[in-house]
């Protein structure tokens, strides 16, 4: 039936809309094709095999590479073409494999041997990715076939040279054990077809299960680097095993295992801590590796242990030097106070950070009052003495965040953030008060008492930067010290 022209308002037909819209149409089809043909192209120029297929099985698509490893014929897919009744795939199991796929919606990746139709052994493994609806099942599967038939054949030599890889681990200088994990393997993939998505919070709630799946792990061997490694005097010691340890470091150790096992970062070099059979704790840096064809059963794994106690202990060695170093650099050697370099770092620290911009930083500066005499009638052995035990005085009547210095000779410098004038003053008469009641030299079999000056100084209030605090607190000493000594006196 003719279609009926298109009329405009006055009746006339629009013969160009028409025309237009053919145009238009055939831009669509033209750039349908091409996007068709680069798929095409993309799909042939692939080097592994592909193809797709429905909910049913049905083969929609495949490409050049999958005819020729499977050795397709050439031309258009038969209607009735299924996967699953393909004979290369029913006779190797890849046809279950893709029912699995499509029933539980999951990507699967599987190994098999087939023989195509020019009788050849290929090794190919299948890499099954379902195409879920809105509602989560499968419409459909797209594969990726790998030829791997190179790669196992190698892996059959390896095999066969089995001798000299167990003369090689035997004799290894570093320590190794072979384990089968393949039983945990397992059984982490039936907790996941039970529901088990989060593994580690499954562990949280069933700690029983953390030591039942170490039980699955299975010791296969191990070498005589090993045996010296945990201490066994013979093989009998290590009938069941590697020595556990400490428990908590066992479950927590055993815990990562699991999780590996399960997530298959197998290769992750770890530090852990081991306790040998005679007790001694060892700090080693572990590594595993699947050994060539049980990448996927995890039926062989040799653990690598390098014994690294020697050099952690170097190592926190150093870092205790640096920090002594460190303390050293900051402190006075015969008092144990802070020194000027930490003043002077620190002062401008406190009043830069804004924090006791409204509360106040004071300073006390003082020194002892009479102390050359001290000396002259003591020695100036006693006079460091004296010195370091007045330290100690100041030391003991402060209380973070206030710090003492010792600045220079008989002179002591007090910080004390977070402090107003009034505040620092009392404070000053406090520790003058600790001073005038302490008696110096006992052990020496002398007995002195001492007296002290002290200038006080705030900011902001009075000093506008560190080197004002300091200034202004120090010419308050002085002015005290004229008036008579044995004082406090604020900066005015």
């Amino acid at each position: 039936m003719a279609a009926k022209p298109v009329r405009d308002n006055d009746g006339k037909t629009t013969l160009e809309d028409l025309s237009a819209l053919r145009s238009r149409c055939a831009q669509l089809e033209t750039t349908l094709a091409e996007i068709e043909q680069r798929n095409r192209m993309l799909g042939d120029s692939a080097p592994f095999g592909i193809f797709t297929l429905d909910r049913t099985g049905q083969i929609t698509g495949l490409n050049n590479k999958i005819r020729t490893i499977i050795g397709w014929p050439d031309g258009p897919i038969p209607p009735d073409a299924s996967a699953f009744d393909l004979a290369v795939f029913v006779a190797a199991g890849v046809s279950d494999d893709l029912r699995q796929c499509l029933k539980t919606g999951r990507p699967a990746i599987k190994a098999h041997p087939c023989i195509n139709r020019q009788d050849e052994c290929l090794e190919l493994r299948f890499h099954m990715s379902p195409v879920l609806n809105d509602t989560g099942t499968a419409d459909g599967a797209i594969v990726f076939v790998e030829d791997f038939s190179v790669m196992k054949h190698a892996a059959e030599a390896v095999r066969e040279s089995d001798h000299r890889y167990h003369v090689l681990f035997h004799s290894a200088p570093v320590a190794m054990i072979e384990r089968d994990a393949s039983q945990l393997k397992r059984y982490i993939e039936a907790l996941r077809e039970q529901g088990v998505d989060d593994l580690n919070a499954y562990l949280d709630e069933n700690p029983d299960e953390i030591r039942h799946c170490m039980q699955l792990v299975q010791t296969a061997d191990f070498n005589k680097a090993f045996m010296a490694l945990v201490e066994a005097d013979n093989r009998q010691e290590l009938s069941f095993g590697a020595p556990e340890g400490d428990p908590d470091e066992f479950l927590k150790m055993a815990r990562e295992v699991i999780l590996m096992i399960a997530g298959g970062d197998i290769g992750r070099e770890r530090e852990r801590v081991i306790t040998s059979l005679k007790g001694k704790r060892k700090t080693v840096l572990s590594k595993s590796l699947a050994v060539s064809g049980h990448e996927d059963t995890l039926s062989r794994l040799v653990i690598t242990l390098v014994d690294i106690t020697e050099r952690k202990a170097a190592e926190e060695a150093l870092r205790d030097s640096e920090r002594r170093f460190r303390e050293m650099a900051l402190h006075d050697t015969l008092t144990g106070l802070y020194n000027r370099r930490f003043l002077y770092q620190s002062l401008p620290d406190l009043i830069s950070s804004g924090r006791y911009d409204y509360s106040g930083i004071s300073l006390i500066f003082m020194d002892l009052d009479n102390f050359k005499q001290l000396v002259d009638a003591h020695g100036h052995l006693h006079g460091s003495q004296v010195i370091k035990e007045v330290a100690a005085t100041i030391h003991q009547s402060l209380a973070p965040p206030a710090y003492a210095v010792a600045y220079a000779g008989d002179e002591f410098v007090v910080v004390l953030p977070d402090c107003g004038l009034d505040q620092a003053e009392a404070k000053a008469l406090d520790i003058q008060q600790h001073i005038r009641n302490a008696v110096y030299l006992q052990q020496q079999g002398l007995q002195v008492q001492l007296k002290a000056s002290m200038g006080v100084a705030v900011y902001p209030g009075q000093a506008r930067d560190a080197g004002e605090l300091l200034a202004f607190a120090d010419q308050a000493l002085f002015a005290m010290k004229a008036r008579g000594k044995d004082g406090v006196r604020t900066y005015r």
